[in-house]
């Protein structure tokens, strides 16, 4: 009874913990669906999986549409804004773990 139980709560916590699926596919959906070359579904996948591990929700919202609009990229990169600054550092390391874990699958 008590293994129930606990095993009952364990599942409990990993379910509310998972991200919802429309969050945690922001950045595969933005990807499969821009207009590059290299856009496969593994490639995507492994960028989301990355960006699961090192950004925020809003943070691959904003990434996001970088796909869609590139010259957003650069306005965020030359922003004043704290805010704007610690995304592109948080986005810059991102960017290196994508290279580093996928690089081989494009």
């Amino acid at each position: 009874m008590k293994y129930s139980l606990l095993a009952a709560s364990f599942l409990a916590l990993t379910v509310t913990a998972l991200p919802h699926a429309s969050q945690a596919s922001t950045m595969s959906r933005a990807c499969l669906q821009s207009d590059r070359a290299s856009a496969s579904k593994s490639v995507c996948s492994c960028i989301q999986k990355v960006a699961n591990q090192s950004l925020t929700r809003t943070d691959q919202r904003m990434a996001a549409t970088f796909f869609k609009d590139p010259h957003k990229a650069q306005e965020i990169r030359q922003s004043s804004s704290n805010n704007h600054n610690d995304f592109w550092t948080r986005y810059r390391e991102f960017g290196s773990i994508v290279v580093a874990s996928c690089g081989h699958l494009s």
